[in-house]
């Protein structure tokens, strides 16, 4: 009986190793002695960062329909690091840096925020970018949206309907996507699926019908522009 136990005990995290436990994630501190990098550590740390990445990658899989990992980025390993830095954060070659400036100075809830930004930079970690042929504000519109779909939008992001073009990126393209997101249930997920091997404008004409132009008018239209 004992061994049946450790037997099914062991397929237990097994079961959870499965999915995030997976990828590694390794968070370093290198501004201890600033005032960011000390508020890192009492307010934030190590432990609920890993979690917060963990649950990240999970829900970016997610809202990616990526059930299966011949469907995912191969990454395994995602490094993060506390910088003396000026700026929010930026990801880059499977590795997240934040800014222990911006963390000195959030005057929010500090998790609520720093999860916004980790939700945002992990998604840089795992969506295609069209072999970097995709238009950057598109790339940061999808990151965005991730924000926004986890409920880590913050006050100053744009109202529904805001903005100039379709790729400004960030806000206006994460809300402007959530609208084709509505129209079409799962679209980003398909978006980003046809965006592995390259980019084309003409991907929203066959996901929708419409080409990219006549979406942004038809939801300037639909929120007053």
């Amino acid at each position: 009986m004992a061994n049946l136990c450790f037997f099914l005990s062991s397929l237990l995290v097994l079961a959870a190793l499965d999915s995030t436990h997976a990828v590694r994630y390794i968070i370093v501190n290198r501004a201890e002695t600033t005032p960011g990098g000390i508020r890192f550590d009492n307010e934030l740390g190590v432990d609920y960062t890993r979690n917060t990445m963990m649950s990240a990658t999970n829900f970016i899989w997610k809202i990616f329909q990526q059930s299966n990992e011949t469907d995912r980025m191969r990454v395994q390993r995602v490094c993060l690091f506390v910088d003396d830095m000026d700026g929010i954060a930026y990801a880059i070659n499977d590795e997240i840096h934040v800014g222990a400036n911006y963390i000195g100075n959030i005057t929010m809830d500090i998790e609520w925020d720093f999860s916004g930004v980790l939700y945002h930079e992990s998604t840089h970690i795992w969506q295609w970018n069209g072999n970097n042929q995709a238009p950057g504000g598109l790339i940061e519109g999808i990151a965005d949206f991730v924000r926004l779909k986890a409920d880590y939008a913050p006050p100053h992001w744009v109202q529904p309907g805001g903005g100039d073009r379709w790729d400004e990126g960030y806000s206006v393209t994460a809300r402007f996507l959530d609208y084709c997101n509505d129209l079409m249930d799962g679209f980003v997920a398909k978006l980003n699926k046809k965006m592995r091997d390259g980019y084309s404008d003409n991907y929203f004409v066959e996901l929708t019908g419409k080409t990219v132009d006549q979406l942004w008018s038809d939801y300037k239209a639909y929120y007053g522009d």
